[in-house]
């Protein structure tokens, strides 16, 4: 059965709706969690803010495309995002863990928003990829200050757990 272009590209989206969703889930509980890590705290707090207006967009473009989001999927990948931060929350080193998790998150996102970029092309959605390249430079930027603050989450970490200390968030 051939699908069209223009049907893997609504797809994809709604894919990209869902994982905002599960985006969002984790970001709110480890918001809720962190106490240790004030810095990352407050840019998982911009993080959630970015990851709701990214998730705005995709629905605008699935509009534009006289469709709208997958609810199913949005329930699934919600689920998934907390029961993947409650999985981290019983861990000693939940913090390390989350960070590596979020390292790798964000740069799946990076590549679904450059795949849906490519899809819009190969669909002719000329007004999508702007929303989506706004997305996408949102999610490097993250990625980016993930990277950049490895080093010293991992030194706070070190310390805090070395002198006793609540060192997991």
């Amino acid at each position: 059965m051939a699908t069209s272009v223009r049907d893997i590209y609504i797809t994809g989206l709604q894919n990209a709706h869902a994982l905002e969703a599960q985006a969002i889930q984790l970001c709110q509980r480890q918001v809720e969690r962190l106490e240790n890590y004030p810095e990352m705290r407050e840019r998982l707090r911009e993080h959630l803010e970015e990851s709701r207006r990214q998730q705005e967009r995709i629905a605008q473009i699935l509009d534009s495309l006289g469709t709208s989001p997958s609810t199913l999927k949005d329930i699934g990948t919600s689920i998934m995002g907390n029961l993947a931060a409650i999985g981290h929350a019983v861990m000693q080193d939940e913090v390390m863990k989350n960070t590596f998790a979020n390292y790798a998150f964000e740069h799946f996102e990076i590549a679904s928003y450059r795949a849906l970029m490519t899809m819009a092309e190969g669909a002719g959605d000329n007004s999508g990829p702007r929303l989506l390249k706004q997305s996408l430079e949102e999610e490097i930027a993250m990625a980016r200050w993930i990277e950049g603050n490895l080093d010293p989450t991992v030194r706070r970490y070190l310390e805090r757990e070395s002198a006793g200390m609540k060192s997991g968030v």
